[in-house]
């Protein structure tokens, strides 16, 4: 076991890199980027202590790290973090993607330098907390530490409507944070009520005896506010405006890493503390999920800026990760975890490119762009790969999430997963448009100041390194399948309990069982317990 230090140090890390970073800004003129680079790296220093048992296979269906404080005792509010395989592929997708979006706009910013990488670290610190929380209390306060400091770097450093989307994703997000605080609230006090004792504790609150209504009502409250930042049809509204408005490291850390943690609130919350409930409403989450791949594709090829094309792909692909979710067996689950992390590395760097090309050209008009690859081949050829590692190209991580995810989700709800397929025939459409117009089309007369600038060696690593990331999930997947197994097997465990006993008060269940977990990974671990 790690030292329990680990996990708060990093924490601590980014939150006081911010703070120095702040301060770094009035002593010398880009001295904040450095202290910003140094505190991500020290960051991933930390996490990359955790790599032995990354690679050690008896590592199966044990919590890698945990440490828990009282707090505040009287309401039974703990500072309880914890370390699982799910949390160390997400801190590690968290991080890097810190990392990348660092890099990819070194010199982006001109102004208020200093309290951009305040906010740019204090997001990733409060993304990082949210990843390791096992008190709800504790994970409600990094939920919103997390979400402020993107407010501020969409209203101060994005485009010119930046005030009207930093007001509506922060009224979306605020309100359903609201509605999940109250939910929090309603289970902490019907858990009282029964047990007799105040915790916020989650692995406490697991034995929590809930009525099917009040355990129905609960979900959707979690459900909601996990959806939104998923985002999920027709919560997802404030996304296209967030992504076209924010500065090229916002889209990045919103892309990459913000609409994860409404995926891992779900796999790690809302189905394992409400499984009757989220057996009940699995067939309407795998509708949503099915309508919001098809709608996000169908309004991103409808798109002419670059930014909301991408942004609506967002929306298409996160709805493989519902669909897989709530499909309730192994495959699909697993199918949802791998496209969570390809996802956020193949988007991440097409809005660095897209945010590249702004700010060669000073547009993202697909209608003003055009035969860019004479001008740019290295900048086209990069855009192309991901552009077809986005379409789900065999060979790369993409396409292995999407592919066990509707191969995992066709026994729970076929038609919906017919649905979904289409989504696979649209983003083929969006994404080959894409190029077409902007690098293969008629060149354009444009203001380039008399030179195109093709890519410098800094965005060129940076973006080859994610192109080698996508196509080692795509050839050697196993690994992230094996270490997210033990949070996988446990949320499948406490479904699978709500069923037995469903199947002991004699509800007769169709004999083709339609969310069985019985499609297990071949190397799953059905007692991998997701209690610490």
């Amino acid at each position: 076991m790690m030292l329990s230090i680990t996990l708060p140090a990093i924490i601590a890390v980014l939150f006081l890199g911010g703070i120095l970073a702040w301060l770094a800004e009035r002593w010398k003129d880009g001295a904040s980027r450095w202290v910003a680079l140094l505190s991500l790296l020290l960051a991933s220093i930390l996490l990359a202590g955790y790599w032995p048992q990354f690679t050690d296979a008896s590592r199966v269906g044990l919590w890698w790290d945990s440490l828990q404080l009282s707090w505040i005792p009287r309401f039974g509010i703990t500072f309880f973090l914890a370390l699982d395989g799910l949390g160390f592929l997400l801190l590690a997708l968290t991080l890097s993607m810190g990392l990348f979006g660092l890099a990819a706009t070194w010199r982006d910013i001109d102004f208020r330098r200093g309290f951009f990488y305040f906010n740019y670290l204090w997001t990733l610190a409060g993304v990082v907390g949210v990843f390791t929380a096992m008190d709800l209390f504790l994970f409600f306060f990094f939920w919103e530490v997390m979400l402020v400091p993107m407010l501020f770097l969409i209203a101060i450093w994005g485009y010119e409507q930046r005030l009207y989307a930093a007001i509506k994703f922060f009224i979306f997000t605020q309100a359903s944070s609201l509605l999940m605080l109250i939910a929090i609230v309603a289970l902490v006090f019907l858990h009282y009520n029964a047990s007799g004792q105040v915790t916020f504790n989650y692995r406490e609150l697991l034995a929590a005896e809930l009525s099917p209504t009040a355990g129905y009502w609960l979900m959707l409250g979690f459900f909601i506010a996990f959806a939104v930042k998923l985002p999920a049809l027709p919560l997802h509204p404030w996304l296209p405006d967030a992504h076209t408005q924010a500065p090229t490291a916002g889209s990045i850390l919103l892309a990459a890493i913000l609409l994860k943690t409404g995926a891992y609130g779900l796999l790690r919350f809302t189905l394992p503390l409400f499984p009757e409930a989220s057996i009940a409403f699995a067939p309407v989450a795998m509708a949503i999920g099915a309508v919001s791949v098809v709608y996000g594709a169908v309004m991103a090829f409808a798109q002419r800026d670059m930014k909301r094309l991408v942004a609506y792909s967002s929306v298409s692909h996160m709805g493989f990760v519902l669909l897989g979710l709530y499909a309730l067996n192994t495959i699909a689950i697993q199918g949802a975890v791998m496209q969570m992390i390809a996802h956020g590395l193949s988007t991440a760097a097409l809005f660095a490119l897209v945010g590249a090309l702004q700010q060669r050209l000073h547009s993202r008009d697909m209608d003003e762009l055009g035969g860019l690859w004479a001008g740019l081949p290295k900048l086209s050829a990069v855009a192309l790969f991901f552009a077809v590692a986005s379409l789900g190209l065999p060979g790369l991580g993409n396409f292995i999430a999407e592919f066990l995810v509707l191969v995992g989700s066709f026994d729970s709800g076929r038609w919906v997963t017919v649905v979904a397929a289409i989504g696979l025939i649209g983003a083929a459409l969006y994404a080959l448009l894409m190029m077409q117009r902007v690098f293969f089309g008629e060149a354009k007369k444009i203001n380039t100041d008399g030179l195109l600038r093709d890519l410098n060696g800094r965005e060129t690593v940076a973006l080859l390194a994610l192109a080698v990331g996508l196509v080692f999930l795509g050839l050697r997947p196993q690994g992230v399948f094996d270490t997210a197994e033990p949070a996988v097997a446990g949320a499948l465990q406490r479904i699978d309990s709500a069923l037995a006993e469903k199947s002991r008060d004699a509800v007769p269940l169709a004999t083709s069982n339609a969310h069985s977990t019985e499609a297990r990974w071949p190397h799953s671990n059905p007692e991998g317990g997701i209690s610490p």
